[in-house]
């Protein structure tokens, strides 16, 4: 080989080199960027997990001390404890809680919250950890003779929603042409039935048929089961894939483990916990 060819060959194997030097350190400034931006780095650095929720039956609620208890208050408990972190939980207003998350008062969204394009639109969701749906209960003076959905659809019916969730967009899908009455809390809302103010209450399950339950004199389902199946998961910040492949690998773990389901079928597939409430 030539003199001057052996330069060349040295030349451009010391480019392509620096090239993938070059590239190496680019990746790894790009992995910097990223785990700086990421909320799971910084839940670890402060050794707390803070929770954006709501007080929605069994998901959500205070037992007779004010301590909080519920599916998704175990869901959360877990996630930090497996995390090596304390869990904080920050009660807020549903209508206001994704802009809550946005604006940084915490850290995710575990409230039972139902995956929705529009949703989606403004927050990333993780993988489902459950599914949840629409069900209607009905006041039996109010509602006599009420045995389908087309029952309700009418203008001087009135249709008792919680206000930002989804059981407003299932009412206006579904009774377009019923009466909606928005509420702040969900207790409000029933509330407003057993008083005989609203013909039915539209809310997730399994509220509406406990409700037909515990106030069987008054209440009734006009229908049984739910009208929507609803993928629920975490809501949390764009733009952060280090914690949403984090979250998703932790949803496939404990749902694999069948802890999900086991708690599942503890707060929704039982009144154990009612005495806790009461």
């Amino acid at each position: 080989m030539r003199p001057h060819h052996k330069v060349y060959h040295l030349t451009i194997l010391t480019l392509l080199l620096l090239s993938l030097s070059s590239m190496g350190y680019a990746a790894a400034s790009v992995q910097q960027d990223i785990a700086k931006g990421s909320t799971i780095e910084a839940v670890k650095k402060k050794g707390v997990l803070k929770v954006g929720m709501d007080i929605f039956q069994p998901w959500a609620m205070k037992d007779k001390t004010g301590k909080l208890i519920g599916f998704e208050i175990d869901v959360a408990t877990r996630l930090a404890a497996d995390m090596g972190v304390k869990v904080e939980f920050v009660p807020t207003a549903w209508s206001g809680i994704i802009p809550a998350l946005l604006t940084g008062k915490f850290d995710v969204v575990i409230g039972g919250m139902g995956i929705t394009a529009q949703r989606a639109l403004q927050v990333n969701f993780t993988n489902p950890y459950d599914y949840s749906g629409m069900g209607i209960v009905a006041h039996k003076s109010l509602a006599a003779g009420f045995t389908s959905l087309e029952s309700f659809n009418r203008p001087d019916v009135q249709i008792a929603v919680k206000l930002g969730t989804t059981a407003v967009a299932a009412a206006k899908k579904y009774l377009p042409k019923a009466t909606l009455r928005m509420f702040d809390n969900e207790p409000q809302a029933y509330q407003e039935l057993r008083n005989g103010k609203v013909h039915a209450v539209v809310g997730s399950a399994p509220r509406p048929a406990y409700e037909a339950v515990d106030y069987a004199d008054s209440l009734f389902l006009p229908i049984q089961g739910t009208f929507t199946q609803e993928p629920i998961g975490f809501a949390l910040r764009k733009g952060d894939p280090d914690t949403l492949a984090f979250f998703n690998s932790w949803i496939t773990i404990v749902s694999l483990e069948g802890w999900l389901k086991e708690r599942h079928d503890y707060w929704f597939g039982t009144k154990d916990w009612k005495g806790m409430v009461e």
